[in-house]
């Protein structure tokens, strides 16, 4: 569990592949304010930039972020619209910068019910950046677990495998994060403690930090907070620790 402010920068034993993030809080920091829930959601997306940063420096390969729920679709339409518009704008302004910092990125998620201008600023993004290497931003939009899985199953059975040949590897590589390793640390920002459909079968065996600190606020010392917590626990992935 994630506690307080760090003034120091921890030792680090040792540095995860994959970090996954749950952006909570955009809309309690922006209340906590007095300014309207969009504005919570443009100063979490700014911050996007600043966490993955400090990824890039510490040698993470994948960060995966959690930006747009398939259940996000029911709040207030105009919040909705806001985040498209929010989203765009990220792109048209960020874009040309992650590709030129060795920053891949990938969308997790589907792209039914999203806007045609949108669909097409994402896929400039996917396809500009899709040789880089230098770290991998895997952007979980319009993004729902149990869909991911379920998709999968579907791909299975329309390509003709039959039940008892389907294994774990297959539905794995079958899913929207196909390719990619399964999340080491899992972090949610704003205190809650549950997954919100976010990564169901690539959470098995993850590690999870939690912080009550609201997104927007989510430092770079926060992070090295988690990883120095996170180097902290022994991973047995259901076996027993070797004497």
């Amino acid at each position: 569990m994630g506690d307080g402010m760090t003034s120091e920068k921890p030792a680090l034993a040792q540095i995860p592949r994959h970090i996954a993030i749950i952006m909570d809080g955009n809309g309690r920091w922006a209340k906590r304010r007095g300014l309207p829930r969009l504005a919570g959601h443009r100063a979490g997306v700014e911050n996007i930039r600043r966490i993955l940063r400090e990824c890039t420096d510490l040698g993470i390969q994948y960060l995966t972020i959690y930006a747009f729920s398939t259940e996000n679709w029911s709040r207030p339409s105009a919040e909705v619209e806001g985040l498209m518009r929010i989203f765009g704008e990220f792109l048209d302004r960020e874009t040309r910068s992650l590709h030129a910092e060795g920053v891949k990125i990938r969308h997790l998620g589907s792209m039914q019910g999203v806007s045609p201008a949108l669909q097409r600023k994402t896929q400039a993004a996917l396809d500009l950046t899709r040789e880089n290497q230098r770290i991998n931003l895997c952007v979980a939009f319009n993004y729902g677990g149990r869909a991911d899985i379920v998709d999968a199953v579907r791909a299975l059975v329309a390509a003709g495998v039959a039940p008892d040949a389907i294994t774990e590897q297959m539905i794995s590589e079958r899913l929207s994060t196909g390719g990619i390793p399964d999340p080491d640390l899992i972090i949610r920002t704003s205190g809650e403690w549950r997954l919100s459909n976010f990564l169901l079968w690539q959470a098995a065996y993850s590690e999870y930090w939690v912080t009550p600190t609201f997104w927007p606020d989510f430092s770079p010392e926060l992070l090295r907070q988690a990883l120095h917590d996170y180097g902290q626990r022994e991973r047995r992935f259901g076996g027993l620790t070797q004497k």
